[in-house]
């Protein structure tokens, strides 16, 4: 088995541990497939369409939460609702409350859940801030991508710089946690254009930011550009300066990095997402929304029908957009565990390893020694983590740690 390689230049970051890892949550995730236009680094399950039906939308969504309910029994109370996309800010106002409220009637909702909702910085958008905190949202996160209006061209946003300036302050007066994204190591970035822009990007004081490399995937108009010759990615140098540069600043301004792309203050984490990251239960709802949910003491994949007609279609049918259920193996949630749970500063721990595997943990995690002899992971106080060595090769860390 080849040796992971850490890229030229290694990080001298550390990233903190959370203070206690906590109980993953039981979360909802709400799919809204819809876009006005479809990005070109997008590989997310999103369509274009002329109109949209929005009774019909929410009948469907009502629909399929009665469905839910009545065939999943939660065995504790929900922790996150999180509206993705698409752009679910393209969602009526009424629309959200109504999916809040019957999800209120259909499942007991813990008495501080994280209610989050997706917007883009458009003025139309924008307007809507306050309506959907009147329907139930207490989280908003910001697609920004970029603070400069040339990138924001590249990356096929609708929003200049300016538009998503007074989109941030609208959310901050409208929202009591405004988290927003940003796209990094885009081609021909330097370091100290980036150390500009993130600069600004801090002074909004939010307590969360989502700060991503851009990454090249299949099936986008990007990885078509750059088969052509036309989109040249930055050397692996430069995005490993840039990616210690994010860290750096942030840790300056007391946001921590409790995951490889999220920084926080204390407590303002997204609970949602650490439900993902920590293995835990939640159902999907839209058109492609995946779950996780334990049945019978046996953990289920849930998958639903991925075009939005196709859903819409089933729903009118059978009653639910669901496509597949799918048992997965203990060695499938172990697999899930250690890639997930290792995008972690707090890492994974190794009581649930060695129960998912049915063995000690150096027999389940085999490449364990060597990768920490190498500097790649670390193993005490009863959980495993990945270095900041690590974790800008997680993905081989992974490959190897699980053999």
């Amino acid at each position: 088995m080849p040796s992971v390689t850490a890229p030229k230049r290694s990080a001298s970051w550390s990233p903190p541990a959370l203070p206690e890892a906590a109980e993953p949550g039981f979360g909802i995730y709400v799919h809204w497939p819809f876009c006005k236009s479809k990005c070109p680094y997008c590989d997310f399950n999103s369509h274009v369409r002329p109109a949209i039906d929005q009774d019909r939308w929410s009948a469907a969504y009502l629909r399929e939460i009665d469905g839910w309910a009545g065939r999943y029994a939660a065995t504790q109370p929900v922790t996150s609702v999180f509206f993705g996309g698409g752009t679910p800010s393209l969602m009526e106002p009424g629309t959200v409350g109504a999916i809040l409220e019957r999800l209120a009637q259909r499942f007991a909702f813990a008495p501080d859940a994280e209610i989050t909702l997706e917007a883009n910085p458009t003025s139309a958008e924008a307007a809507k801030f306050r309506s959907l905190r009147a329907a139930g949202v207490n989280r908003l996160s910001l697609g920004v991508q970029a603070l400069r209006d040339a990138d924001l061209k590249f990356l096929g946003r609708e929003h200049d710089a300016g538009g998503a300036k007074a989109a941030l302050a609208a959310a901050q007066s409208a929202f009591d946690r405004v988290t927003f994204d940003l796209i990094y190591a885009r081609p021909h970035q330097t370091d100290a254009e980036w150390r500009a822009e993130l600069r600004e990007a801090l002074r909004f004081g939010t307590t969360h930011l989502s700060l991503y490399q851009l990454t090249i995937e299949q099936g986008t108009r990007f990885y078509e550009a750059e088969r052509r010759g036309d989109l040249v990615q930055l050397d692996e140098d430069t995005q490993v300066t840039l990616f210690e540069t994010t860290q750096e600043m942030c840790a300056a301004v007391g946001l921590d990095a409790y995951e490889v792309s999220n920084f926080a203050k204390p407590g303002f984490e997204s609970r949602h997402n650490l439900t993902y990251w920590r293995s835990g239960e939640w159902i999907g709802i839209g058109p492609g929304a995946h779950g996780r949910v334990v049945r019978d003491g046996r953990r289920i994949s849930t998958t639903a029908f991925r075009s939005p007609e196709a859903w819409l279609g089933a729903i009118d049918v059978n009653g639910t957009g669901a496509e597949q259920d799918e048992p997965l193996s203990d060695e499938d949630s172990l697999r899930e565990l250690v890639l997930m749970g290792l995008r972690l500063s707090e890492g994974i721990d190794a009581a649930r390893v060695e129960r998912l595997a049915g063995r000690a943990l150096a027999e389940a995690l085999p490449g364990l020694s060597e990768l920490t002899a190498d500097g790649f992971v670390t193993a005490h106080d009863g959980r495993v983590r990945a270095t900041a060595r690590g974790r800008m090769v997680l993905n081989r860390v992974v490959a190897e740690l699980l053999g």
